[in-house]
């Protein structure tokens, strides 16, 4: 990916940009997000920038694999209006949460880990 591309990206963000609040980006530490084109674009519209510590490719490795997942399993199809795709990704966190079972919870969902470790602190209190 060039920088010119994450330019682009940029650009698309700040013209659809619905508030002047602080905004802090976050990214890598790749080549295109360091780029002098693009942090002076982040610079000149008030956003703060922030990268990763050092080149360690597991920094991202939760926020990559949510991605991904919401990406290839539940953004199937094009949204035609915001409303629309906030509904798809609220709905799509409830079934990751509560209805698919994680083989790193021993099959269970993170609700329901969650619920037991509540049940199991209130019991030990």
């Amino acid at each position: 990916m060039k920088a010119s591309d994450v330019v682009k990206a940029l650009d698309m963000t700040i013209m659809n940009r619905r508030t002047n609040a602080a905004t802090i980006h976050h990214s890598d530490r790749g080549l295109q997000y360091c780029s002098s084109e693009y942090q002076e674009k982040l610079n000149a519209n008030g956003m703060t920038p922030s990268m990763t510590d050092g080149y360690d490719c597991y920094q991202n490795a939760l926020a990559e694999r949510v991605n991904g997942i919401l990406k290839n399993e539940f953004l199937l199809y094009q949204c035609n209006t915001m409303k629309e795709l906030m509904e798809l990704v609220k709905e799509s966190i409830s079934i990751y949460n509560d209805l698919r079972p994680h083989m790193s919870l021993g099959m269970k969902t993170p609700s329901e880990v969650h619920e037991k470790a509540s049940r199991d602190y209130l019991l030990a209190s």
